[in-house]
């Protein structure tokens, strides 16, 4: 077993250096391949973590009656800190809610106003911007419940267009992923191509078809490895390098899953693809 192994080897990386052009070949269109789909891969990952940023931002404002009782006021208080669906509330006081109203109205249309006729207001921030709605429909008929507002198309455009993005990130990695194992496949069928001949001389001496096939998996194994290794070094390169606005910055924590990704597909693509390819040259 250790002799076979070590034949194996050898003659692994005999065939690497005797066909360096090919692995060269094979090597590039791995690295290029993964490249572009690790980098499809962040740009997901970027657009999922920037629209949990942008939805934190998202608030439910339920704005009280000036003429609701304390007891009513205290009632919605006690049912939001008790409602799964809501983050955090902060309560407004008619004071509170006269001053802010200062600050946005012009002077002529804010003398008009009385802290006694302005509406206090809980401002609420939802676990997620879809459940805007259902405390709205809850809220609303509430007795001393003035009304309840959301943005609500925005809402529904934001996720829109984030339900848009990450398909479109997913769909394109997945074509990248698809064209990749294409183009590695086919780059390996050709490199091994070029020795059909040196494998039906093996196979009519007597060699078994495993003994045949370990040396060609093993090939197609290092040069996945190193494919996948200079596209894990591109995608580092993008995360580190590429300017991106805050909410689209990534930790390493994700950057070491796609890297964990690539890898793991370069391998197994360069594996699987040299012992399919192999495979047709064994009928001899």
């Amino acid at each position: 077993m250790r002799v076979y192994f070590r034949y194996a080897l050898k003659e692994t990386l005999s065939n690497l250096w005797r066909n360096r052009m090919m692995t060269i070949a094979a090597v590039l269109t791995v690295a290029v391949s993964l490249s572009l789909v690790g980098a499809a891969l962040l740009l997901k990952q970027s657009a999922a973590q920037a629209s949990a940023q942008w939805q934190q931002g998202t608030r439910v404002t339920i704005w009280m009656e000036p003429t609701a009782s304390s007891s009513e006021v205290s009632t919605i208080q006690t049912q939001l800190a008790n409602l799964p669906i809501v983050k955090s509330c902060v309560f407004y006081s008619q004071a509170q809610d006269y001053q802010e109203a200062k600050s946005l109205l012009q002077p002529n249309e804010f003398d008009v106003l009385k802290v006694a006729n302005m509406p206090s207001s809980f401002r609420c921030v939802p676990t997620v911007p879809a459940n805007a709605f259902t405390v709205e429909s809850t809220f609303l008929p509430q007795p001393g419940v003035l009304t309840v507002t959301a943005p609500e198309q925005q809402i529904r455009e934001m996720n829109k267009a984030i339900r848009v993005v990450q398909i479109v990130f997913l769909a394109l990695a997945g074509v990248l992923l698809l064209s990749a194992t294409v183009l590695i496949l086919n780059t390996i069928r050709m490199a091994i191509f070029s020795r059909r001949r040196e494998v039906s001389v093996m196979k009519l001496v007597g060699a078994t078809n495993w003994f045949i096939r370990i040396p060609y998996i093993t090939e197609g194994f290092i040069q996945g490895l190193m494919g996948s290794v200079v596209a894990m070094l591109a995608v580092t390169a993008l995360h580190t390098w590429y300017p991106l606005h805050n909410e689209f910055q990534l930790d390493t924590s994700a950057l070491v899953g796609t890297n964990i990704v690539v890898l793991v597909v370069g391998v197994v693509i360069g594996s699987v693809g040299s012992a399919i390819a192999i495979h047709r040259f064994l009928d001899v």
